[in-house]
């Protein structure tokens, strides 16, 4: 498979102002897809799941841990807070290693770090080696998704790009309803230690299937071979996608979209609806599952709009932001000591939106970067919501501390870090759409070539 022509169709389409028919043309060389794609795939994102079924565990469990370890706001949020911090700041090393190691020995490395945080994690007694071990969980968890990614790009024609993206974060979801169900529930009936441990095993689980199973790539479809020189490999990689707009646009707009939810379901969402809006856990958690139901749905809409009709994405990203910031703004400013539980709901359900719009960044930067660099512009991408839901964690549990657990004030961070991107967003959308063209007429150019 050509450079050009990955690069130009790895999302499936060209600039934003591509038809739906040059979206969807294939391209020579495409992998062919089919069941054995999807077995192979399908290994990938159940290791996806299970990591984040590891990753928001503590969500459901901030109280117990708040109990447990004795700690304030600031404290508890500090887990998190690393555990993005590990995440985020993996992201392009991570990118890195799948160019140049592969997806299987990146993944299988993934697995024994995620588990092996998770196990630690059930039996830490302190909150020194709980941070530890949460420390060790997103170091794994950071190999997961830019592998699966990279995954689906080896197996599946390019045209499927934003649909099989969108799906990877679905079951990815999935793990996070396995948090808000059954961990919450496994830690009122057996406790904290059975709970974290028991689910360890199914690292386990994933990590026998992936040593058996899981293939790079289908035969025939081998990458060409890289030039890996040392420290000039890896500058060479990360200056080379950064240069692309299209790898910039991506990385703000997952930078823009994706942390409201992730700061809500993480830490903050159990928290903030039991403490501060009067429900009681129970009803927190239904709430924590309607998020996760409606990221779901909308992952599977806005896949199959963006696979058909490439020039939704901006206005599906920003009209994501848009909503995002009234029903949030709606809710810290509600008059009442309680904002009423349409308006709760309404806000879970549009938060909801908010991963698979993160999910449109991925769309930017795949046409922007031949193959041997798409882990390196995923890897920038991921660290851009990462970077802002840790930014977040901290200044949400810093006010808290400072104002006597206002809410309000706490919650209006979001608003910051929305602008911020916002105007990234608009600064880099055009230079990113002329950019877009330019590949996708290329890789029309070198399909004429090969054709003939």
């Amino acid at each position: 498979m050509s450079s050009a022509a990955s690069g130009a169709g790895a999302s499936g389409a060209g600039g934003s102002g591509a038809g739906a028919s040059g979206a969807n043309a294939s391209l020579p060389g495409d992998p062919l897809g089919g069941r054995r794609a999807v077995l192979v795939w399908g290994i990938g994102v159940a290791v996806y799941f299970v990591a984040v079924i590891f990753r928001t565990s503590l969500g459901v469990a901030g109280l117990d841990a708040a109990d447990r370890f004795h700690v304030n706001a600031s404290a508890l949020s500090t887990f998190s807070i690393l555990q993005l911090l590990v995440y985020a700041g993996m992201q392009i090393p991570v990118g890195l290693m799948v160019d140049r190691l592969g997806t299987k020995k990146v993944l299988t490395l993934g697995v024994v770090l995620f588990s092996a945080g998770q196990l630690g994690f059930a039996l830490s007694p302190s909150y020194g080696t709980a941070l530890a071990s949460r420390a060790l969980l997103g170091c794994g968890d950071a190999m997961t998704f830019i592998s699966v990614l990279r995954l689906g790009s080896r197996w599946f024609p390019a045209r499927r790009g934003p649909l099989i993206a969108q799906v990877a974060a679905l079951f990815g979801m999935a793990g996070n309803l396995v948090s808000t169900v059954v961990i919450a529930r496994s830690l009122h009936g057996i406790g904290w230690t059975r709970t974290f441990a028991g689910s360890s095993l199914a690292g386990v689980v994933v990590l026998v299937l992936l040593l058996l199973f899981l293939k790079d790539h289908p035969e025939g479809h081998e990458p060409a071979p890289a030039a890996h020189a040392g420290g000039a490999y890896v500058r060479r990689q990360i200056a080379a996608s950064w240069r692309e707009p299209g790898t910039r646009l991506g990385m703000w707009v997952h930078f823009t979209t994706q942390f409201p939810a992730m700061v809500f379901l993480l830490l903050w969402g159990m928290p903030f609806l039991v403490e501060a809006q009067g429900l009681s856990r129970g009803t927190a958690g239904e709430l924590l599952t309607l998020v996760v139901l409606s990221n779901m749905v909308v992952g599977l809409v806005y896949g199959q709009l963006i696979a058909r009709h490439h020039e939704a994405r901006l206005p599906l990203a920003l009209g994501t932001v848009g909503a995002t910031a009234a029903l949030w703004g709606a809710v810290v400013a509600y008059p009442g000591q309680h904002a009423p539980i349409w308006l709760l709901i309404t806000l879970c359900v549009v938060l909801g939106a908010c991963g698979p719009a993160s999910m449109i960044g991925f769309d930017f930067s795949r046409p922007a970067n031949p193959p041997e660099r798409q882990g390196t512009a995923s890897g920038i991408t991921n660290m851009g919501g990462f970077v802002a839901s840790m930014t977040t964690l901290l200044a949400v549990g810093v006010l808290l501390d400072a104002t006597g657990d206002n809410y309000r004030i706490a919650f209006s961070s979001v608003f910051v870090l929305e602008a911020l991107g916002v105007v990234q967003i608009l600064r880099l959308r055009s230079r990113a759409a002329h950019r877009e063209r330019d590949h996708l007429v290329a890789s029309r150019v070198e399909a004429v070539h090969v054709t003939v």
